[in-house]
């Protein structure tokens, strides 16, 4: 980022990256510019200015695209540098999708015994595609067991007192196919009879 310093007005920094017309390389003291490449280089800045606030929120917990743009529209900022800003920080990998749908389901499943199909609505509902809900949900239970998974997810429901229909009701909302279920009450079974 280059800092900005006009005869009239606030200081204001700005990226290369987000000018279209204006060349970086004529900025420099003293340079003037027209209208329209002071439209630019304004732009250039709101844009730089929504990376470093989105850089903020991204410094504290993985983000995706979706959601990330939701709240930097609730702080009052533009949809255009919001984009601006977003794909750049996407170019550079500092925001990425699947790095967050990971993550996500990392977090998500160390409290909550889900399948996929409950992870990929979920990942969905967030704004990720569902390609990469897929990939990660799949990367996800490519080591862990998703019949224990459903296992543990059946011991919670029957700790509730869930039985009978109300057991396998919650269980496919939780994520598990019909087979997924009778597999784990069978495990369920075998446990218990030890």
């Amino acid at each position: 980022m280059c800092r900005i310093t006009p005869e009239e007005g606030a200081s204001f920094y700005l990226r290369k990256q987000y000018l279209v017309n204006v060349d970086y390389d004529s900025i420099y003291s003293g340079a003037e510019f027209d209208d329209e490449q002071t439209n630019e280089l304004l732009d250039a800045g709101l844009a730089a200015a929504v990376e470093l606030k989105a850089i903020t929120y991204l410094a504290r917990a993985e983000q995706c695209h979706f959601k990330l743009a939701q709240k930097l529209r609730d702080k009052g900022f533009e949809k255009k540098y919001i984009e601006m800003a977003l794909c750049y920080l996407e170019s550079v990998n500092y925001l990425s999708d699947e790095r967050f749908a990971r993550a996500w389901i990392h977090s998500r499943c160390l409290n909550h015994h889900e399948g996929k199909t409950k992870l990929i609505n979920e990942l969905i509902s967030r704004g990720i595609s569902k390609e990469i809900s897929t990939a990660a949900v799949e990367d996800h239970f490519s080591s862990v067991d998703e019949i224990e998974t459903a296992v543990a997810a059946l011991k919670k429901f029957i700790k509730r007192g869930k039985s009978d229909d109300k057991l396998i009701a919650a269980m496919m909302q939780s994520g598990f196919s019909y087979k997924q279920i009778k597999q784990a009450q069978e495990v369920y079974k075998e446990e218990s009879s030890i």
